[in-house]
């Protein structure tokens, strides 16, 4: 794969940053230090004793029934994640989602977005 020039370093998404094999999963669904949540997302949160936050996305077919709609909200998950990884450093974050969404709208999303990782990171300072 070649890099383009107008693609920065910070708009990817590195294999460091994401949570790849079960055995990397379970921890958090068995035991998160923290979990945040709002209508459509829930988040569980362990740290990971590394410089990068990493995150996992799980988005069932039951959830979200078109390719599209799991491929966009994955997209949306990705960006906000990269726009706040210099508060989550530390972490190993797994974003589920828990409501029925169809047609999901861009902008609503990345709303609900910002404020489960602001839940996030209250819950983090708190401890």
């Amino acid at each position: 794969m070649t890099s383009s020039s107008t693609t920065s370093s910070t708009s990817r998404f590195p294999r460091q940053h994401r949570l790849l094999s079960p055995s990397e999963f379970k921890p958090l669904f068995d035991q998160p230090q923290w979990r945040a949540s709002s209508q459509h997302f829930l988040l569980l949160v362990t740290e990971n004793g590394l410089a990068a936050p990493r995150l996992g996305i799980v988005i069932g077919k039951r959830r979200v029934k078109r390719a599209v709609d799991r491929n966009l909200l994955r997209r949306l998950i990705r960006e906000s994640f990269r726009h706040r990884s210099a508060d989550l450093t530390g972490l190993d974050i797994v974003v589920l989602v828990r409501a029925d969404l169809r047609r999901p709208d861009k902008r609503l999303i990345a709303e609900e977005l910002g404020k489960v990782w602001a839940k996030l990171l209250a819950k983090r300072a708190t401890d």
